[in-house]
């Protein structure tokens, strides 16, 4: 036998083994468990009585049910140029009878609530719908709303009630040192 006769059943012979090695680590790695590391999305942070409540802690949602597109995002802006915390921006997800500012909300008393409509000034109150669910504070801009924010609004509101918010957490980044 020469050497061009075994070249075909060694090529052979190596594809099988290829094939077989191939099977056996893909079959291992599709019934190996995953890990996976649950992080948290966010952390509470409480206010007592008495501090203060700024921008920070108030995350913001804004809803645009005005005519004039990109309203809710440069009201966002505005809000997080201030330092309240960005949400959801888009269309209004329900009907709003109000031309200006409304703030979905059953407690305008909140601290929270109270910091973010001294933004705005005039501000109508409605309590939540069905297809508005959020943990943030929920705004939404209408016909008459003017994108900018009172100039004077007070930077922080003192809490009368004990407050928790979620905060987001930003992801952990390595550094490695040189």
């Amino acid at each position: 036998m020469n050497r061009s006769s075994l070249a075909g059943p060694l090529t052979v012979l190596g594809a099988v083994a290829v094939l077989v090695v191939g099977a056996l680590v893909g079959f291992r790695l599709l019934t190996a468990s995953a890990e996976i590391e649950i992080v948290d999305a966010c952390e509470d942070r409480n206010v007592a009585v008495g501090e203060p409540v700024t921008p920070a802690l108030v995350p913001v949602d804004v809803f645009n049910a005005s005519q004039r597109a990109g309203l809710a995002n440069r009201v966002s802006i505005n809000l997080q140029r201030r330092g309240f915390l960005p949400g959801q921006v888009g269309n209004s997800p329900m009907e709003v009878e109000s031309d200006g500012v409304t703030i979905v909300t059953d407690t305008p008393e909140d601290p929270r609530v109270r910091l973010l409509a001294a933004q705005f000034g005039d501000v109508e109150f409605v309590p939540p719908a069905g297809s508005v669910s959020s943990e943030n504070i929920v705004v939404i801009v209408g016909n008459d709303t003017n994108q900018d924010l009172v100039d004077d609004a007070t930077t922080e509101v003192e809490a009368d009630v004990p407050v928790s918010v979620c905060l987001p957490v930003a992801p952990e980044v390595e550094v490695e040192s040189s």
